[in-house]
């Protein structure tokens, strides 16, 4: 009887109890979901969402043959929240510091003082930056560490791993801008950033399965080049050897192929190495090839002798006396570089001996508007199309414009300016039976999926007939086989036309500088040509005329040869008489 009545009184207070627990749940939820629930609600989203950026990676820029010259990499920061790190003691937080500030290289004293100056500043501080610009490997040992105060972000850096192997053209990413190829073709490279979502716990760590993926990124495309990196190597270290020991101010050089018009080096000294770029003159960060334009000097008089002989005027037979001084009775006042008797020459005398005088008394058999027509197909006066930039146009006037001397100055490759590469297209277009191809140097923009876009389609433009062409490179053969500096341009089994140049430079005050531009251009093999390759020396000390470039551009086109294994020529240079 009594064990009932305890059971009965025992199950009352139970009820009794259930229910007041009961109901002051269901205060606290109605407090919550009805009296608070807006202010709860936003003080919940903004104290625990958080984000992340994806990040969709920048595409690579990569030479012919698929090698890797620019690529992306990340670089880490590690962040701690110091009142989660202090709040299992002091002990725990100084032994923590000393495994973080050995992997980093600060040191543990460093890593707790950054911990006290957070704390002393704000005792419930959340942040305090550790560490940045880590690399994958530091960041991998300090992630393994069972510190959940302990978090990470991580940062997009450029790598470059041939260090300034084609760096002036490849060009840079910086925090004060782009340059080169890296800015023009950035439609191509660059990724497009995602967006991540998540809920963290009180002390900053993500609540797992929390993580929502709001956008997703997009990486960049892959740029391939036209560009031979190992040839470009070469060409850079065997420039920068030139440029040294002629006390050259600068270089170029750049190899086209013949038929397709395919940059596969272009070189330049001073280089660029895009992973440091402030170790080099910001002057020479550009591809000055391609952006700083110079009279070119006597290399424009193939171009001359391509258009007489297009147009009927002359044949490489053509006979003219070219003393040291001409005076064309209008105004104009001509002189060849250095003093010599009044010689009797053909036109392909007046290539190999490079005779200004001769030339501009074969050359003013053409009227002004056609040379100036010829000209523009050879694409002097417009750039080259290539995407590069800060490309210059060069200077062309127009004929209107022509003083007396201004006419017989073109002919000659004064009173006009170019790029290195404006020569190396009108070149091009004499190695290619006069059809000129517009110069290329990016092959396309590779997709993720694998399809290629934005693929360079070249115009053809018709610039002389291919005897004309042909004819003009038996008659520049003549250089190589009977010119002064034969010796040095000769290249044992192959038939090569060259021109030199030694070009002064204006001054600015109406003038010319002391010092000279200096180059050669040529083909091989002629008989069947299949590379152009242009040097060019910046104001040489030790030689001041174009023998300083001639040893640069025999020893570039024999390993161009080399390289592509170019079948020697199997026919004998042009004979054409140089003198009457």
């Amino acid at each position: 009887m009594i064990n009932r009545k305890m059971l009965r009184r025992r199950t009352a207070l139970t009820v009794v109890a259930v229910a007041a627990f009961v109901a002051i749940l269901g205060g606290k939820l109605v407090d919550i979901q009805v009296v608070r629930a807006d202010a709860l609600q936003k003080a919940s989203v903004n104290a625990k969402e958080d984000s992340n950026t994806l990040y969709g990676n920048r595409g690579d820029i990569v030479d012919a043959s698929g090698k890797i010259l620019a690529t992306t990499i990340y670089t880490y920061t590690a962040q701690a929240s110091p009142s989660d790190a202090v709040a299992g003691g002091r002990d725990k937080m100084v032994e923590a510091a000393a495994k973080i500030g050995a992997i980093t290289g600060q040191g543990g004293d460093a890593v707790v003082k950054l911990f006290d100056d957070a704390l002393k500043a704000d005792p419930k501080s959340k942040y305090v930056l550790i560490k940045s610009g880590m690399d994958v490997t530091t960041f991998d040992k300090l992630d393994k560490l069972p510190y959940p105060w302990l978090t990470f972000g991580k940062t997009q850096a450029r790598s470059y791993p041939n260090g300034a192997v084609a760096g002036n053209l490849i060009g840079y990413v910086s925090q004060g801008g782009n340059g080169g190829l890296e800015d023009s073709e950035n439609g191509c490279l660059a990724g497009k950033n995602g967006l991540e979502t998540y809920q963290r716990g009180a002390d900053g760590v993500a609540i797992p399965g929390s993580t929502v993926v709001q956008q997703k990124a997009k990486d960049g495309g892959t740029l391939e080049l036209t560009v031979d990196s190992d040839l470009q190597w070469f060409a850079e270290q065997t420039l920068a050897q030139q440029v040294t020991a002629t006390g050259s101010k600068f270089g170029f050089v750049t190899v086209a192929e013949a038929k397709t018009g395919k940059i596969k080096a272009i070189a330049q000294w001073p280089a660029l190495d895009p992973n440091n770029i402030d170790a080099t003159d910001p002057s020479y960060w550009r591809l000055q090839s391609l952006t700083d334009p110079r009279e070119p000097g006597s290399t424009f008089k193939a171009l001359t002798a391509a258009m007489l002989i297009d147009q009927g005027k002359a044949s490489p037979t053509s006979q003219v006396l070219a003393p040291y001084e001409w005076k064309s009775g209008n105004g104009a006042d001509l002189h060849d570089s250095g003093y010599h008797a009044p010689e009797r020459l053909t036109l392909t005398g007046v290539l190999m001996n490079s005779s200004n005088t001769g030339m501009s008394q074969l050359g003013r058999a053409l009227a002004d508007q056609t040379r100036y027509d010829y000209l523009k197909k050879f694409g002097i006066g417009d750039d080259t199309g290539l995407p590069y930039p800060g490309q210059s146009s060069g200077l062309l006037h127009p004929v209107s414009s022509w003083d007396d001397q201004t006419k017989y100055a073109t002919m000659f490759g004064q009173g006009v300016s170019t790029t290195q590469l404006q020569m190396v297209s009108a070149y091009q277009a004499l190695a290619n039976g006069g059809t000129r191809i517009p110069l290329t140097m990016v092959e396309g923009c590779k997709q993720a999926d694998g399809t290629v876009t934005d693929v360079p389609k070249p115009t053809p433009v018709k610039v002389v007939s291919p005897s004309a062409a042909s004819t003009t490179l038996g008659m520049l053969e003549s250089v190589t086989t009977q010119g002064e500096l034969s010796k040095q341009l000769k290249i044992p089994g192959y038939n090569v036309a060259a021109k030199t140049g030694t070009a002064q430079q204006p001054d600015g005050k109406g003038g010319y500088l002391p010092s000279y531009y200096v180059s050669v251009m040529g083909v091989a093999p002629v008989d069947d040509p299949q590379y152009v390759v242009s040097v060019n020396l910046g104001f040489p000390t030790t030689i001041t005329s174009s023998a300083a470039a001639a040893p640069l551009f025999h020893t570039i086109m024999s390993q161009v040869l080399k390289t592509y294994r170019v079948k020697p020529s199997t026919s004998s240079p042009a004979d054409y008489p140089p003198y009457y």
